[in-house]
């Protein structure tokens, strides 16, 4: 019995500073030294959140917008709870099906805005998360056209340039190549070249 009743309070001890101490501390320390990030990294615009910085978001339903890569989240594009690769084989059908109707989108918003070039892999292909908030520089600087085209009165050198201005460079050698944020992009595309309704 002496046995049972150490074994015992040993399991509630560490039940309270493992189960209960432990998780409240990792949360306050994370809400003290990183309280952005530990709330999810949320973007607000005039007081309402618009998005997150880490998670992907759908602008494919506006050509004025920058779109992102695209989802492997099922029928609900950029869906957190779905988060994860598609586990489709690069060289299975459906795979293949997927990659070359996105090529056809993009082929025919070429045509519409008459320019040539070929497509980034970026916007073809969904990442590993399906969730990817970023874009490579080369896949947003290809639909400069696109976006200026859909934004009367804009300049595309100008969005352009907006474009490399938040650009995140790599700065050792290991580094990713040069990205953007999507949803930022997008909202200094708004601030910098407003849509008139």
């Amino acid at each position: 019995m002496k046995q049972f009743l150490i074994s015992l309070r040993f399991v509630l001890l560490f039940t309270v500073v493992l189960g209960l101490g432990y998780p409240l501390l990792v949360t306050g320390l994370g809400q003290l030294i990183f309280p952005s990030q530990a709330n999810g990294s949320l973007v607000l615009k005039d007081g309402k959140v618009v998005g997150s910085t880490l998670i992907g978001q759908d602008f494919s339903k506006s050509a004025a917008y920058f779109q992102g890569r695209p989802s492997a989240t099922g029928d609900h594009a950029y869906n957190p709870l779905a988060s994860g690769g598609s586990n489709l084989t690069v060289v299975g059908k459906p795979f293949q099906d997927g990659v070359t109707a996105a090529v056809q989108l993009w082929h025919d918003k070429q045509k519409a805005a008459g320019v040539q070039g070929p497509i980034p892999e970026a916007l073809v292909t969904a990442s590993g998360s399906g969730l990817d908030p970023h874009l490579s520089l080369d896949a947003a600087l290809f639909q400069v056209p696109f976006v200026a085209l859909a934004r009367p009165g804009s300049d595309p050198q100008k969005i352009r340039d907006l474009v490399q201005s938040l650009a995140h460079q790599p700065t050792l050698s290991w580094d990713p190549p040069a990205f953007v944020n999507v949803l930022a992009l997008n909202q200094a595309l708004d601030e910098a070249f407003p849509l008139t309704k």
